[in-house]
């Protein structure tokens, strides 16, 4: 049999200035080079700024909490249940609305490295600066 059972033990969670990372599957991990699987918490107050995955198409699932999903220069609020698609290589962020921790489901597809993910901040370029 190929696979394996990953339990919440399992996952390897690294934190940011803006939140938590939950590791559920990475080529290091899991061995998989097809998706790079997290669970992610954004902090009331918290937002992972503007970046964009040069290789990389993502999806981001809302499961509790509210976030400020922004696609290039468009937003849009995001709740339960609710998701955005993006594309390799463009930018986006995703802030945290309210004073409840956005809890979030994210994969990226294909993997980047052992880490499984690739990602070019450009948040101190225009027109991202200056945007929210």
């Amino acid at each position: 049999m190929s696979g394996r059972f990953i339990t919440d033990a399992d996952v390897v969670r690294e934190e940011a200035d803006w939140g938590v990372t939950g590791w559920v599957s990475r080529p290091s991990f899991t061995g998989s080079t097809a998706m790079c699987v997290m669970d992610v918490h954004l902090s009331p107050g918290g937002g992972h700024e503007f970046h964009r995955h040069p290789d990389q198409e993502e999806i981001i699932w809302v499961r509790e909490g509210r976030i400020e999903q922004w696609l290039e220069v468009a937003k849009q609020e995001l709740g339960p249940g609710e998701a955005v698609y993006i594309p390799k290589d463009v930018v986006h962020a995703s802030f945290t609305v309210g004073d409840e921790t956005a809890k979030l489901s994210v994969i990226l597809t294909p993997t980047a490295g052992d880490d499984g993910y690739s990602v070019v901040d450009v948040s101190g370029e225009e027109p991202w600066s200056g945007l929210r």
